[in-house]
């Protein structure tokens, strides 16, 4: 039986591609199908373990970096891959369109959503289009839309990566899912029970990260935050940050988990689908301060392994400092609870899923 991935595409290596680096420890994979591949070789070697997969790409890989341009041409060049007919195992890793790829007769696609897909189209909040983008772009976006819808039906089984993609699929697509979170490297960020007197928050620095807020609520205030990052909104809170605020560059991955390990808390004001760096916080004993929305709801035990914030707004991040300060956290217990998102518990679960159903369908 052959065995084939399927990735939106191949980029930077973050949280997604960490999925597909597990997923490569759990499956000798015969071919990966992406719509392009901009990854250096260094990260190319992380995705894929060192391992000489062929990398099968679509005609967007002429546009290089230029490709998201065509956003509204990925459901077309997902469906023009053309797979060998015969038994095989098609494990797809999605975002955007992934689960679109197409399959043959007696063949089985199992599709693990690693966030909500095709955000950009489903979006509500004007966080991808400004508000006259989004009425000039309407038309196209319903259309999207309805074969987004459409290309759900493909795969034959889903997996959610949290509660919340879980709710989100079934009121999108009505579709049933199965929750396996995604594996995160809870080894790696080890134990420190010597908390120094600052708080961190590690992003992204756009707009749905929320650090906005975190930096309003901390000009208020003389505690010490130090912000890991890069992106877009980096001048401007740089620009409006009060002393007490200082900003790192997230260059020297060693030195960002010392630093997160040191913390007394970790801070995050954005939705995040599941939040793979609140749990690395947690694991090394750092409690988290979040916002009580999206899958931090899933992985945060308020007033246990953090303290959790029922609005997004400066001021309720405020008031959960204030409630921090008087509770006394146990380390211990903090990096015990994260070990139940560790890397051998999602292979594990995600080996056993598939076994399962490779025994239903009689594919060996």
């Amino acid at each position: 039986m052959k065995k084939i991935l399927v990735a939106d595409w191949l980029d930077k290596y973050g949280g997604a591609e960490r999925v597909l680096s597990v997923l490569n420890k759990c499956y000798e994979f015969d071919k990966c199908y992406t719509l392009l591949n901009n990854m250096s070789n260094a990260d190319q070697s992380k995705v894929f373990q060192n391992k000489n997969i062929p990398i099968i790409e679509s005609a967007l890989k002429s546009l290089k970096s230029n490709f998201r341009y065509l956003f509204f041409l990925f459901p077309f060049f997902i469906s023009r891959f053309k797979i060998a007919k015969g038994k095989s195992l098609i494990i797809s890793s999605s975002f955007a369109v992934a689960k679109g790829f197409k399959k043959n007769e007696g063949q089985l696609h199992i599709c693990y959503y690693q966030a909500r897909n095709q955000r950009y189209i489903w979006d509500t909040e004007n966080i991808y289009f400004k508000k006259w983008q989004r009425l000039i772009l309407s038309p196209l976006l319903n259309c999207l839309k309805k074969i987004d819808i459409y290309q759900s039906k493909r795969p034959d089984y889903i997996i959610s990566n949290s509660l919340f993609v879980k709710k989100w699929i079934k009121k999108t697509y009505n579709l049933d899912s199965h929750v396996i979170y995604p594996p995160v490297d809870t080894k790696l960020f080890k134990l420190q029970k010597n908390k120094s007197n600052y708080f961190i928050t590690t992003a992204r620095l756009e707009p749905y990260k929320r650090v906005d807020l975190i930096v309003d609520a901390f000009n208020k205030t003389d505690e010490i935050l130090y912000v890991v990052g890069d992106g877009s909104m980096k001048k401007t809170l740089v620009k409006k940050a009060n002393s007490n605020i200082v900003f790192f560059d997230y260059s020297n991955a060693k030195k960002v988990n010392e630093l997160v390990s040191k913390a007394k808390a970790f801070i995050h004001a954005g939705i995040e689908d599941f939040g793979i760096a609140p749990v690395e916080a947690q694991s090394c004993g750092t409690p988290v301060i979040g916002f009580n929305g999206g899958g931090v709801a899933e992985t945060v035990i308020d007033g246990k392994t953090g303290i959790l914030f029922k609005f997004q707004t400066s001021d309720a991040i405020l008031e959960s400092l204030r409630r921090f300060k008087k509770v006394e956290f146990d380390y211990e217990l903090i990096s015990r609870h994260s070990k139940q998102f560790s890397e051998d518990v999602f292979m594990n679960n995600f080996k056993k899923f598939v076994q399962d159903k490779i025994r239903l369908h009689n594919l060996k």
